[in-house]
């Protein structure tokens, strides 16, 4: 061991995390049913039911089809807040764009049932992810297939506006020839700043710079490097104002953003400024925007978005004669369309399957390489987790968790969120009802008074694997298998993984070697002959098949820990057996 490093989840609790005994339940994958459901639901699921997605605004038939495939789809737009409440208690997951609002009240009305959120786009704003979070349901969307689109639809209402083509052409349909009203603006050698420099963004630049403008932008989380590749200048909010020909926003809406730009900014802006906004429309103070255009100070706007959609139709700012106005086209492409559909379809449907999603977004972003080298690990954090609180007794409860990764990688070449998340998922189902996943672990276990501390271990030798083992103890606690005991007095198991399946290595003090498929039998029995040969004729005889098995024993006919690995459940009547063998001592039988 050439190291060690040491870092702290803290949660105080103002409760203890008591775990009183109850039957264990069978693994469920990460994004799985929680255990709240009404019966008729639980039926339908166990005969053959498929989940059901309710598609709350339209959807391109590419990704309707994917859905169907998996999945009893839902198609029912316009839907009121009301109807959507009502309607929800029935569904799995729920796909939405912009238009709907995805509310705490809607998660409390689904009982639980809602695992996945997806909306279609990039923006989240319209849904409520702390609600989410808390209620255990994960939040996808579809970052990357409307990008282009997005920002092509910026380009053309910049040059659009610059050369006022829907007011010539509105006045050309009235039947009048106004060249010299509609004399526009050059866009070469003009400053464009980009507010919001994320994927959109970053194409916007692209292309601005390809019409000859000299282009800044500000975005307090954009890197550097990403802005000198393009060719473009990072500045800060009140450089951006003073020195742009034109703006054009590209931030989501957070309440930093709301109404960003406002009296204030727009008092500071070089006069004559002409504005894009393909974002949100809470970014900017529409009101404020009006009194700009009205004195001058903006001169003119081009909006797909607004505060309020669709807009009244006496909005005053859609109105205005320096004003062109489109229904919120940024993602209307027919390749967009499709393109969104298929990401939110399969972001979904991969997240009802119990995949990790690469596009979540109120759980650990994580890339696909990434989670293709944990996955296994995954399943193994969560499985000791499992065995180590079915192995306490006693009303103590558990108040502190311990887990310690080993690993040949360097310190910052291992995220363990994941890792912890599952840890914290096999702690707390197998003894309570709620429910917990990749998204709501970390508030589950603080809500529950659960403290529990990551440690790591910095091993000499080759980083090709990611984990050696993991390892989770559990103090201050009794163990109903005594055996589970280390020397320190913690209940500890630790795990490793062999040709990408989990395995359990150590059990307390006594190291085993036993796949963590089906379920555990552990044995403390008197190191003699034919011990094995019992236990596995009393499985036999019950048809209970003995997948893997593992001794370790102190000296030679001394104490011995045996590990079982079976595929069911044995009977009470074969427990029994297998405890009145004279040579065992102690045994415990633990589901997975």
């Amino acid at each position: 061991m050439s190291g060690l490093s040491s870092w702290n989840l803290t949660i105080f609790p103002d409760t203890t995390l008591s775990f009183p005994w109850r039957p264990s339940l069978p693994s469920r994958p990460l994004f799985s049913p929680p255990r709240k459901r009404k019966t008729l639901v639980v039926l339908a699921m166990v005969f053959g039911g498929k989940p059901t997605v309710l598609v709350a605004e339209k959807l391109g038939d590419a990704g309707i089809q994917l859905l169907k495939t998996f999945a009893n789809v839902d198609c029912s737009y316009n839907l009121s807040p009301e109807e959507l409440c009502t309607k929800i208690s029935l569904c799995d997951a729920l796909i939405v764009r912009s238009g709907t609002k995805v509310t705490r009240e809607v998660f409390e009305s689904s009982m639980g049932r809602l695992k996945v959120v997806g909306r279609a786009g990039v923006g989240t704003d319209n849904v409520d992810i702390s609600a989410a979070t808390e209620h255990g349901c994960l939040v996808v969307n579809a970052p990357t297939a409307n990008t282009i689109a997005a920002a092509e639809h910026g380009i053309a209402l910049l040059t659009a506006m610059a050369r006022n083509v829907a007011q010539a052409d509105a006045s050309v349909k009235a039947g009048k020839w106004e060249r010299n009203k509609y004399v526009g603006v050059s866009l070469v050698g003009k400053t464009l700043a980009v507010m919001g420099f994320g994927k959109v963004g970053s194409e916007v630049a692209r292309r601005a710079k390809g019409l000859g403008m000299h282009v800044i932008a500000h975005d307090p989380y954009a890197p550097a490097e990403r802005a000198r590749a393009i060719g473009v200048e990072l500045v800060t909010f009140k450089e951006a104002l003073v020195t742009a020909d034109f703006i054009s926003m590209h931030m989501p809406l957070t309440p930093a953003t709301s109404k960003m730009f406002n009296d204030e900014a727009f008092s500071r802006v070089k006069k004559g400024v002409r504005i894009v906004n393909v974002a949100r429309g809470g970014v900017i103070d529409e009101e404020a925007l009006l009194r700009a255009l009205d004195e001058g100070i903006v001169a003119q706007a081009a909006l797909d978005v607004f505060t309020e959609e669709p807009p009244l139709q006496e909005n005053k700012l859609v109105l205005h004669e320096y004003v062109t106005a489109t229904p919120h086209l940024g993602a209307s492409t027919t390749e967009a369309q499709e393109g969104v559909a298929l990401e939110i379809a399969e972001a979904v449907v991969g997240a009802l399957k119990g995949d990790l999603a690469a596009t979540a977004v109120n759980a650990p972003m994580v890339p696909a390489e990434v989670l293709l080298e944990l996955s296994p690990y995954v399943v193994l954090t969560e499985k000791l987790g499992r065995l180590a609180v079915q192995l306490v007794t006693g009303g103590n409860g558990v108040k502190f968790v311990k887990a310690t990764y080993a690993s040949s990688r360097g310190p910052d070449d291992l995220d363990t969120r994941l890792l912890r998340a599952m840890i914290t998922k096999g702690l707390i189902e197998p003894i309570s009802s709620v429910f917990v996943n990749l998204v709501n672990a970390d508030f589950i276990a603080k809500q529950r008074g659960l403290r529990l501390t990551e440690e790591r271990i910095v091993l000499d030798g080759s980083p090709e694997k990611p984990l050696e083992f993991i390892q989770v103890r559990i103090a201050n606690v009794e163990s109903k298998f005594a055996s589970a005991m280390c020397d320190s007095g913690e209940i500890t198991v630790e795990g490793t993984v062999k040709d990408g399946k989990p395995y359990l290595s150590k059990v307390g003090s006594f190291g085993v070697d036993v796949s963590l498929e089906g379920s555990i039998i552990l044995c403390r029995q008197v190191d003699q002959p034919g011990i094995i040969g019992k236990v596995g004729s009393i499985l036999g005889e019950e048809n209970v098949n003995v997948n893997f098995m593992s001794v370790c024993r102190i000296a030679p006919g001394k104490q011995a820990v045996m590990a079982i690995g079976v595929d069911d459940e044995p009977s009470r009547d074969a427990l029994k057996k297998i405890g009145e063998i004279s040579a065992v001592e102690e045994f415990v039988f633990l589901k997975l």
